[in-house]
């Protein structure tokens, strides 16, 4: 007997419940509303193939797209996948890599559910079974893990590993002047200032060198649905770098552009993201990179842009508009600014290929061209903000 005929058979309702709670554990939103049409829709339907259950349950239970890869997943463990035990089993076998396709990987929040809902003796009886998959991870795995594919307690450590973290920016010379005992020139004023305390018999000569500060920091984030994994865990590190050093302004922006600088600065993180979420209006909806753009430079550009400011911009370049008025905002933003450092986390994908009318009409603006997935990336961005800049970097004509 099939498991939609055992489904069918007297517990159909039961079936369905405890596949919408393996559902909700794994971060979907399913109430129990969508739980009685579920079991209302099958037994209309009364589907007796795989694919007319599969089918008649993602239609009711789903609501947006991107929950479909967690759904066909847990969908294949609960409904008794035959060939689960041999993808099990092949993540204990080493591994050739060559010009195959990379096997389908399962989605972390789906094995923390299937955990939560089994008990100690089950646990520790499965324990071997299920210990390839990434149940633990050492630190160098950890930082090139993909924010998206990890779990609750690996979100958690990574967090931890991103508070830690900082973003250096090399010192720049300024207009003004401080002492200095080898500096290059007098400081007259200093120096009569000094020689008072002698009387005006001696007159020790005080010497200047021009300062040296690191540039103001301002970031502009995506906070839009496609980027939402990433932004979360930018902010984080947004948050550890705006708490270490001064002159950091941070923005995001998803239909408009919202200015979190101030509930940043907070010191305790849960507090400061609280804060954060209560200010964004926005968060996980469209994005408008055109007219957010827009707003910056005619509202905050000249306030925030000075002195060198060097320029993040954090999204992944898909706009809603088709990237309308886009390259003439970024052209002027680009001037405003020392350097425009575009980080976009599609560039995890080594096929990545500037084909979305946004992407085209950013990229020829930007000085340097990021990828932004994981902790290594953030560390590979310290350093190289860290290295000598100059306006026609490398990084950016390669991706022309």
């Amino acid at each position: 007997m099939t498991p939609v005929e055992r489904a069918t058979a007297g517990k159909l309702a039961e079936n369905v419940m405890h596949f919408a709670r393996l559902l909700r554990a794994a971060g979907l939103p399913v109430g129990p509303g969508r739980v009685i049409d579920c079991v209302q829709a099958l037994e209309i339907a009364g589907p007796r193939h795989r694919d007319d259950w599969y089918w008649t349950m993602s239609a009711v239970l789903l609501s947006k797209q991107e929950h479909r890869p967690i759904f066909d997943q847990a969908f294949r463990v609960f409904w008794r996948d035959p060939k689960l035990t041999e993808k099990m089993m092949s993540l204990l076998l080493p591994k050739a890599h060559g010009r195959a396709a990379k096997p389908e990987q399962q989605s972390q929040r789906l094995t923390d559910a299937l955990y939560a809902q089994k008990n100690p003796e089950e646990l520790q009886s499965e324990k071997k079974e299920f210990e390839a998959r990434l149940t633990f991870s050492s630190r160098e795995v950890l930082s090139r893990m993909d924010f998206d594919t990890m779990s609750a307690a690996e979100l958690a450590q990574a967090k931890q590993m991103l508070a830690r973290l900082r973003l250096p920016l090399p010192l720049i010379r300024t207009r003004r002047f401080q002492v200095h005992p080898s500096g290059p020139r007098i400081d007259l004023r200093k120096t009569l200032k000094d020689s008072l305390r002698e009387g005006g018999d001696v007159i020790p000569l005080v010497r200047a060198a021009p300062a040296e500060l690191h540039p103001p920091l301002v970031v502009l984030c995506d906070i839009s649905g496609s980027m939402n994994p990433y932004s979360r865990m930018f902010l984080h590190f947004l948050h550890a770098i705006t708490n270490d050093r001064d002159r950091v302004t941070v923005f995001v922006f998803g239909t408009r552009l919202t200015n979190i600088t101030r509930a940043l600065r907070h010191r305790d993180v849960d507090v400061a993201m609280a804060k954060v979420a209560e200010a964004i209006q926005d968060w996980s909806g469209g994005t408008r990179i055109g007219a957010s753009l827009r707003e910056f430079n005619w509202r905050w550009s000249r306030r925030v842009l000075g002195q060198n400011a060097c320029m993040l911009l954090v999204s992944d370049g898909l706009d809603r508009e088709a990237g309308e008025g886009l390259g003439e905002e970024m052209e002027r933003l680009a001037k405003s600014c020392r350097y425009l450092v575009w980080l976009n986390p599609l560039l995890r994908y080594d096929k990545f290929e500037a084909r979305p009318a946004g992407v085209r009409a950013m990229l020829p603006h930007v000085d340097l061209f990021l990828p932004v997935h994981n902790l290594k990336s953030l560390v590979d961005l310290g350093r190289t903000l860290n290295g000598p800049l100059t306006r026609h970097s490398q990084e950016k004509r390669a991706w022309r």
